[in-house]
């Protein structure tokens, strides 16, 4: 077994002694030894084990799935983990087995975690954690948002009320919620974040990801369909808390939260509690509610996952075309070249150019019947000089004018200004028309078709051949379907809404009556003409 190499932490003068002396092992040759030590020392920790013998060390790393390491190498590990550059460790004399004289003058140590060393193990369990973590798109949390939302929204009407409210119950379901909204929107960062690595092919399994690729579809439908309909309720409930209940939820929070504060501490921590709990409140309303001026995080994240549903299908593509031995132009020109060897004469292989490249003799060049006389009697060959050979002679008229055309008179051109502007006027009227149809039948977000009121028959027509496309293409068994203009204009999402009752569309020209629907129209880009009249409440 090799012994530990010399290592010599480095020493900034500026740092204090115990600065980041915890994490100077991580850059020497024996860094992995020493990450086992103090993960064994860790596990000690975590069962109340406060001083470790060496020989407990050893007994660990033997069961940690590591190469075995000589309980002499564990030794020494541990002094130079305690050594007073690092600090990792605390040294002890173990006296508490010394049965003769002679034992005393033996080294024998306990070993304690340092609060350095121990603070940075937990922040390298923690970095490893993250590293590990591949985040998920969670439905759940949506449910459970619902569901303390609901209750908080009860607490804040039975205190308009009058009633009675119970502080502890109130502080801990806005502590569940900011929990669950904190872990939503981290866990979707770091999925989307590793869904596009694979996307990449950064760090793809090729095999793997043909494999779960349904499934990877499926989960992304699902999370889109319950963000829709859940997130629709979130911002229902949002808006049904009114300011001065939010204030109230937080200043009950902040009571309870400033009962625990240090003495003469408890009006500044009550102020500070406040404060974060109505930023968070905020954070939460911005994620879920859009306003005229802000998408909400919600709906960024729905369209993300909408489009990485096509970039899949893509990367699915690319991996079957490069699965099936596609070939590319250098087999192409390798079985040419083969094809030119085996010919026999110079004649086939210059049909086969011909054939394969489309090089044909030059058509809008003409010669006289004198010239293609002199070339055949020539009997030129491939290799014939410039110089040599006949010359190219051409009509005299091609070579004043240019052309054979025989030039009459100019016909006159006729104006066609006034037909001009009346197409331009006409097409300008009909782009006007269609986008003023178009700004009145967007949604900004989710919205059911009862909401829409009466239409138009311009924005009723429009509406109506979206509409339709939609239900095509959602079918009878599907629960929500998204489709696009042919100019890519506009995205419709159409959903359905579960136990709907039946919606009316009123128009000049007559009513529309049918299932009620969840639909989400959205424009890609900025239509023009002046903003048509938006409906005031927010979905989504």
């Amino acid at each position: 077994m090799t012994d530990l190499a010399p290592e010599t932490p480095a020493h900034n003068p500026e740092s204090p002694a115990s600065g980041y002396g915890p994490f100077a092992y991580l850059s020497t040759p024996n860094a992995p030894l020493y990450r086992r030590v103090m993960r064994a020392l860790m596990a000690q920790k975590e069962r109340f084990t406060v001083h470790v013998r060496p020989e407990e060390v050893s007994a660990a790393l033997a069961t940690d799935g590591g190469s075995p390491v000589e309980e002499d190498m564990v030794t020494e590990a541990l002094e130079r983990l305690a050594q007073p550059g690092w600090g990792n460790l605390l040294a002890f004399p173990d006296s508490s087995r010394v049965t003769a004289l002679e034992d005393f003058y033996r080294r024998r140590m306990l070993y304690q975690l340092s609060r350095e060393g121990e603070a940075a193990e937990r922040a390298l369990a923690q970095y490893d954690a993250a590293l590990g973590t591949r985040g998920a798109l969670q439905s759940v949390a949506l449910e459970d948002i619902v569901v303390l939302l609901t209750s908080l929204r009860d607490t804040v009407e039975a205190h308009r009320a009058g009633g009675e409210v119970d502080p502890a119950v109130t502080h801990q379901a806005l502590r569940s919620l900011r929990e669950r909204f904190v872990e939503l929107a981290e866990n979707a960062v770091a999925f989307m974040g590793s869904m596009q690595r694979t996307i990449d092919l950064h760090d793809a399994d090729v095999e793997a990801f043909l494999a779960y690729k349904e499934e990877l579809i499926a989960y992304l439908e699902r999370f889109i369909h319950d963000l829709l309909t859940r997130g629709a309720a979130i911002a229902e409930l949002l808006a049904a808390i009114p300011p001065d209940g939010v204030r109230f939820l937080a200043d009950t929070a902040a009571e309870r939260e400033a009962a625990d504060a240090a003495p003469g501490e408890a009006d500044t921590a009550r102020d500070r509690a406040r404060e974060t709990w109505l930023q968070q409140w905020s954070g939460l309303t911005e994620w879920f509610v859009s306003t005229p001026g802000r998408e909400s995080e919600a709906k960024l994240l729905r369209a993300r996952a909408r489009a990485a549903i096509p970039q899949l299908l893509a990367v699915v593509r690319a991996l079957h075309e490069r699965a099936g031995g596609r070939t590319d132009r250098t087999q192409d020109f390798l079985t040419l070249a083969r094809w030119f060897a085996a010919l026999p004469s110079d004649g086939e292989r210059h049909r086969l150019w011909r054939s394969a490249f489309g090089l044909t003799p030059v058509r809008h060049l003409s010669v006289t019947a004198a010239t293609e006389d002199a070339w055949a009697a020539a009997e030129l060959g491939t290799t014939t000089p410039w110089p040599e050979a006949p010359p190219l002679e051409i009509s005299p008229q091609l070579r004043r004018s240019g052309s054979y055309e025989r030039r009459g008179r100019a016909v006159r051109v006729q104006d066609r200004s006034a037909a001009k502007r009346m197409l331009a006027e006409r097409a300008r009227a009909e782009a006007e028309q269609t986008a003023a149809a178009r700004r009145r039948i967007l949604t900004d977000g989710p919205r059911p078709l009862s909401a829409f009121g009466e239409l138009d028959p311009e924005a009723f027509r429009l509406f109506l051949g979206l509409l339709g496309d939609a239900l095509a293409a959602m079918g009878p068994q599907a629960d929500t379907a998204q489709v696009h203009t042919s100019d890519g204009e506009l995205t419709v999402t159409l959903s359905r809404i579960p136990g709907a009752g039946t919606m009316t569309l009123r128009t000049p020209d007559g009513d529309l009556t049918g299932p009620d629907h969840l639909v989400d129209i959205a424009s890609a880009v900025d239509l023009p003409g002046p903003s048509a009249e938006r409906p005031a409440e927010v979905y989504a």
